[in-house]
């Protein structure tokens, strides 16, 4: 992944500053912004591979830039906040965010999420026959569309790739490892409440009783009756 190009939105310098010398230590090339409106003319000049976006940021907030930038073009976005409430993560992930982390956080897990959401980006689409189908869902991964009784209902990338890993063996627990491991790619089982968060988005947008915790075990998505 060197040459790779990541712009840093990150309005409180020392932390910019240490971020983008971490990832241009790994080998990507950096470009930062400091506030929201910089930030939106940054990815469109750069067009980086992903972005490293804090959510509080002067001018417009990290949320609104996530909305722009994803109206423009799809790219991955890691996203930085010092609060960690459930439905400011929500909104977050439902703008187009591919991924969160609280603040304070470890350089090492950032490049290592980084990382991930790059591989992602660069497998696409997955093989296979025709649209999965569980009950009123259809799950069609080459158009990457979802709908229920017909209707399509709007996700996010790793809402539907989270969604289709389920939805391949309904009734099936997967565990937030395995999880982790083969939806996020990420080799260290980090971070497994980024798991949670994504399952109660999905709940919202299927129904609260679409997706079942096994306690202590993980996740499944409901056969149909």
């Amino acid at each position: 992944m060197l040459g790779r190009a990541i712009a840093v939105v990150e309005d409180e310098p020392v932390i910019a500053d240490a971020v983008a010398a971490r990832l241009r230590g790994e080998g990507f090339e950096v470009e930062v912004a400091s506030d929201g409106h910089g930030a939106v003319e940054l990815c469109r000049r750069m067009r980086p591979d992903a972005v490293v976006l804090d959510l509080m940021l002067p001018g417009i907030d990290g949320l609104e830039v996530c909305r722009r930038i994803q109206r423009e073009r799809d790219v991955p976005v890691l996203m930085l906040t010092a609060r960690d409430s459930e439905p400011d993560v929500l909104v977050g992930l439902g703008v187009g965010a591919d991924d969160y982390m609280t603040k304070p956080f470890s350089m090492q897990e950032l490049v290592a999420r980084l990382r991930a959401l790059l591989r992602r980006a660069e497998r696409g689409t997955p093989d296979g026959d025709g649209p999965l189908r569980v009950g009123a869902l259809e799950i069609d991964h080459h158009e990457r569309l979802v709908r229920r009784d017909g209707h399509e209902l709007e996700l996010t990338p790793l809402e539907f790739d989270l969604l289709h890993h389920l939805a391949r063996r309904p009734g099936v627990v997967f565990s937030r490892d395995e999880l982790l491991r083969e939806v996020w790619g990420y080799a260290d089982g980090t971070g497994p409440r980024t798991v949670d968060s994504h399952v109660r988005g999905l709940r919202r947008k299927l129904g609260p009783d679409a997706i079942r915790t096994a306690r202590g075990a993980g996740y499944a998505l409901r056969r149909p009756e």
